[in-house]
């Protein structure tokens, strides 16, 4: 869903029950767009971030927007109670697509809660979102031209079965990130939302079941020479801080993430490592085929972005926003 259907839907819901209209500026640059509230013998101004549903991840760099511009308001399809919590006690105001709101500033203050969604109904599962759509659809975002190949030639490249190549490419039109430019050419639209519907994805639906296992060194002197440990060739890269290190020289790895075929794990006997489930040495099967980022020994810069940003850890957050800038910033827009 774009910013100005979520936008526009909830500014009707909070009209259709309080009377108070807003006008709704979008904008191209750090923020998504402004609002201005009317009131009854005042306005009062916001600077505005969209979201289809905030999440935890989004939250620190929803901080730092909030410190750059004020007052500063989420407008959202969806917001878990939680972090209504963490909005109010930082003074963030919010906006959901109920009409629930939040707002304390100017001297102006509004907090409605318990309106419904219209449609309380689970949604019909998007197939691009699943397990093996979601490895698709990373795909798709490392190589945008791979959606005007056959989809038998993507299925072949992907390792994805022929017909639920035709579901994902379906369940991207079908949630608006897919444009037809000619009679057979398409490419990608919403690019950046996209995106970051993928890192929910990965986050909720794939990445917890690519875990092989959690381990550490026997000798714990290894974890300060990590760069110096052999790597199976192509068959294990880097992720996460590792590989942020390789990218930016900026971040030192505590967590050390590996991404590796399942049946290619003679590094761990290499290294001496023990299996333990608190252990910082973190072991993920490595669910992209892609002969091109595998030439280096970490992976693509797209999938270290999201690694980074599910640590909730404010020195990887950092970190992430210089690997959006640098790697991702052209391709996605500016974040």
């Amino acid at each position: 869903m774009n910013d100005g259907i979520i936008v526009t839907t909830a500014l009707e819901r909070l009209h259709e029950a309080t009377g108070v209209r807003a006008k709704w500026r979008p904008l191209d640059g750090d923020v998504d767009g402004e609002l201005d509230f009317q009131f009854e013998n005042s306005t009062q101004h916001f600077f505005v971030e969209v979201k289809n549903e905030l999440r935890e991840y989004q939250f620190p760099q929803i901080l730092e927007r909030a410190k750059r511009h004020q007052p500063f308001m989420v407008v959202a399809g969806h917001i878990f109670p939680t972090l209504k919590e963490k909005l109010k006690q930082n003074k963030i105001g919010y906006l959901d697509q109920a009409g629930n709101i939040y707002l304390n500033a100017g001297g102006n203050f509004m907090m409605i809660e318990g309106n419904k969604r219209l449609q309380e109904e689970k949604p019909v599962t998007n197939r691009a979102f699943t397990k093996t759509g979601l490895k698709t659809v990373f795909y798709i975002l490392l190589h945008e031209d791979a959606l005007n190949m056959s989809h038998r030639k993507l299925a072949e490249i992907t390792e994805v079965a022929l017909g639920n190549i035709t579901n994902v490419v379906d369940g991207l039109r079908d949630a608006g990130f897919i444009l037809q430019v000619t009679r057979k050419g398409m490419k990608l639209k919403n690019k950046k939302a996209l995106l970051e519907r993928w890192i929910a994805g990965y986050r909720e639906t794939l990445k917890p079941g690519l875990q092989i296992g959690n381990f550490r060194f026997w000798d714990k002197d290894r974890l300060h020479h990590w760069q110096e440990l052999p790597l199976e060739a192509a068959e294990t890269v880097w992720g996460g801080e590792p590989a942020a290190e390789h990218l930016t020289g900026y971040l030192r790895p505590e967590i050390l993430t590996l991404y590796t075929d399942r049946h290619s794990t003679t590094f761990a006997k290499k290294w001496v490592l023990i299996p333990d489930e608190k252990g910082n040495v973190k072991v993920y099967e490595k669910f992209w085929k892609d002969g091109q980022a595998l030439a280096e020994p970490y992976a693509p810069p797209l999938l270290v972005y999201a690694d980074l940003l599910l640590t909730d850890d404010p020195r990887c957050l950092e970190t992430a926003e210089m690997i959006y800038k640098n790697y991702l910033q052209d391709e996605f827009g500016q974040d």
